[in-house]
């Protein structure tokens, strides 16, 4: 068989999401707040709501809250929205407060994941919600998506039920479960709702709206972007690319035709078989092992990825990891091809991302008439989530970085969408006049990250073609624009606004981008460091470091050299707050003794430590699970990631990176000894922590390590490695 040439992908666009004739229901125009009770829709004159909204958040009134920007988005639309925030979700009454709503509910748990939210990463509950009024834990269910869903079917049993968010978004597909330490099906599954909509779904949640309003039904929805729903089966004209067998031979003769019911043994049906492929009508799937798509000429319009199916992935974690790199693997919108994962008798069919939105459709979502407060209901009662982020604007969506612990990605996307000039500044003026007790500091101008403003691809084609997991791993992309240029800028325009009078860039910056514009560096320390900055170097080590995607310490030495020299230059004393992660996958205890080291030299001490925390989808969860690498190509020969899994070593990787705290040193001393790290104990230079004892001593300063990092000293009698 000769090799066909490789499909060439092409940029596509998407229609304006504000170009829609809008639902008859605009005469209304626009509410103040979108209601929360009967009264309000009273007030409104609204006999009932089109769409409903279900959120596990308080209702703030702000573009940094997700149901706000879809709410506010669907009233552009001219459909009358309601919000139902926080309800008790232990019975159906309820979700029937603002009635039934004539096109659909739509589902969220909120800006945060409600399990992430309700529980730490050593699996303690949390006493606090900083989403509801006056940090009150316990007012929205875990796993809320679901349990929400299922009490809008209970009320209403004929309305249709689309989720969204990020919990929805991270659980599309079979995805493990870290609370209850398995594979859990697709949340649509779980939910009995009737479609999900992933990422940030303005242009899925529009088409589905107008839609419904057309009186379609979600069987007319069934290859929208960005969406997720239940299928019987592939549908007939469809190629099928098998990826469930992860080990197969490197060079296939024959390819069987699966829709031959003869004896597979036949002469004759080894002779069909092989001649199968250009054979099959587009009355039937064609079927092709994954290792041959490229010997195919294939439309891509017409092709889905088989992933395996949820019973495989749950009892294998092999092909769960080979999963989760697939997945990820078709997550740019110019390629991405559809994504099939049978769930018993049903098949979960994954459409391609969405089409990124332009900067003018992020402009129209950033400039609704909000509010920005939280709703009047809830009188003074103090939501420290609004009280973060009331004065800080979100610049940007999305980030190219691919860390393998962080979500951002795998809701958001790699592609960044940015707001204009324009639009920015004009909201640093709506918070300087509408905000209560505004003072005149802006607490960010950021978003995923503080600097990827306006970075995309120089050349729209190679951006189409590219399946690379990270822009700036493990170097950063010819391909990549990084001339901070526009926001350095736009931080000059920002200072010019009459009324303000700081900003402080808090965002997470990523400084192994930074570096290579000085001139941002310098902006950015000489005005907008509020005395500390933080960065995220995660870890100093090379293994730990190549399972996060993330950079070498030697990116955040020549970024601290540029820090100090040009704080220096502008007279103030400013420092960096390093943040790191323990317990991450290939991480072992001799790396986390490395880092200490590291701190101990450059005098550290961390007063917040960051645990592994594996979400859902992520591809550090993978890791997590299964034990393989999926940023490599999986089989069952791959070698093994190991990573921390047991309470007492995980806590115990954390309370390394906090060696100065006395209260960890019990904990460490039993520790050490058992490693055989007595060498670790005592007050010299080579040691950690202090020995026991009523002359003990906290650690003296680090000493002065040869070569760029300070190294752990061999254990003894040993050869250093």
């Amino acid at each position: 068989m000769s090799l066909a040439k490789p499909v060439q992908f092409t940029p596509i666009k998407a229609p304006n999401i504000f170009s829609y004739p809008k639902y008859w229901a605009e005469c209304y125009g626009t509410a103040p707040f979108l209601p929360m009770s009967r009264e309000e829709m009273d007030t409104l004159g609204w006999d009932s709501c089109d769409i409903i909204i279900v959120s596990g958040d308080a209702y703030v009134d702000h573009p940094s809250f997700g149901a706000a920007i879809i709410g506010r988005l669907l009233e552009s639309q001219g459909f009358r929205v309601g919000i139902i925030a926080q309800p008790d979700w232990r019975r159906a009454e309820p979700f029937k407060v603002l009635g039934k709503p004539n096109l659909f509910f739509g589902i969220t748990a909120g800006n945060m994941d409600s399990m992430i939210n309700r529980y730490t990463a050593d699996l303690r509950l949390r006493s606090d919600d900083a989403y509801t009024p006056n940090n009150e834990g316990g007012k929205r269910p875990e796993r809320a998506v679901t349990v929400y869903s299922q009490r809008c079917k209970e009320a209403f049993k004929e309305v249709p039920v689309v989720l969204g968010g990020i919990e929805a978004s991270l659980r599309r597909i079979a995805q493990y479960d870290y609370w209850s330490d398995k594979v859990r099906r697709s949340v649509l599954m779980d939910a009995t709702a009737d479609i999900l909509l992933y990422g940030n779904a303005e242009r899925a949640i529009v088409n589905v709206a107008h839609l419904f309003a057309q009186g379609k039904t979600v069987a007319d929805m069934q290859f929208m972007r960005g969406t997720v729903v239940i299928r019987d089966a592939v549908p007939n004209g469809w190629t099928e690319l098998d990826s469930t067998r992860i080990d197969w031979p490197k060079h296939i003769d024959k390819i069987p035709n699966p829709y031959v019911v003869e004896d597979q043994n036949s002469e004759a049906c080894q002779t069909q078989s092989a001649q199968g492929q250009q054979e099959i009508s587009d009355d039937v799937v064609r079927i092709i092992p994954m290792p041959l798509h490229r010997q195919q000429e294939l439309d891509p319009a017409k092709t889905c990825i088989r992933l395996p199916s949820f019973d495989k992935v749950r009892n294998d974690p092999v092909l769960y990891s080979h999963a989760s790199r697939v997945l990820h693997l078709e997550s740019n919108p110019m390629n991405a091809r559809t994504l099939v994962q049978r769930h018993g008798d049903k098949e979960i069919w994954v459409n391609p991302p969405p089409i990124p939105l332009e900067t003018e459709e992020m402009d129209g979502v950033f400039g609704f008439a909000y509010a920005r407060i939280p709703h009047p209901s809830y009188g003074k009662a103090v939501i420290p989530a609004y009280d973060m982020i009331k004065t800080s604007v979100n610049i940007m969506r999305g980030c190219f970085g691919g860390c393998t612990f962080c979500s951002i990605t795998e809701h958001e996307g790699r592609v960044i969408q940015s707001r204009s000039e324009e639009s920015i500044l004009r909201e640093l003026e709506e918070i300087r006049d509408k905000v209560p007790g505004f003072t005149g500091a802006i607490s960010d101008l950021g978003g995923p990250t503080a600097n990827m403003y306006m970075l995309n691809c120089k050349d729209a084609k190679i951006h189409a073609n590219c399946r690379r997991l990270s822009c700036v791993y493990p170097t950063i992309c010819k391909s990549l624009v990084t001339d901070h240029s526009a926001t350095t800028q736009l931080y000059r325009k920002a200072r010019q606004i009459k009324g303000i009078k700081k900003i402080v860039i808090a965002s997470g910056l990523r400084y192994d981008l930074a570096i290579q514009d000085p001139e941002y560096v310098k902006e950015l320390v000489t005005h907008h460091v509020g005395g500390y900055l933080k960065i995220a170097p995660e870890h100093t080590e090379e293994g730990p470091l190549s399972k996060m995607m993330k950079p070498g310490i030697g990116s955040f030495d020549t970024f601290k050299m540029l820090f100090e020299k040009y704080s220096k230059a502008a007279g103030k004393k400013q420092y960096l707050i390093p943040y790191f992660i323990a317990a991450h996958p290939g991480c072992e205890d001799d790396d986390m003794i490395n880092l200490a080291f590291w701190l101990k030299k450059h005098d550290y001490r961390l007063d917040q430590v960051q645990t592994f925390y594996p979400s859902p989808m992520a591809l550090a969860t993978a890791m997590y699970h299964s034990g393989r690498d999926p940023l490599k190509k999986i089989t069952y020969k791959s070698g093994r990631v190991n990573t921390p899994k047991s309470l007492e070593q995980r806590r115990f990787q954390k309370a390394v990176l906090r060696f100065h705290d006395e209260k960890n040193w019990p904990m460490l001393r039993a520790q050490f000894r058992q490693m055989g790290r007595a060498d670790l104990i005592g007050n010299g230079p080579n040691a950690l922590i202090p020995d026991e004892g009523p002359q003990r001593r906290k650690p003296a300063p680090g000493p002065i390590f040869k070569g760029r990092l300070g190294r752990v000293p061999p254990r003894p009698n040993k050869p250093k490695r």
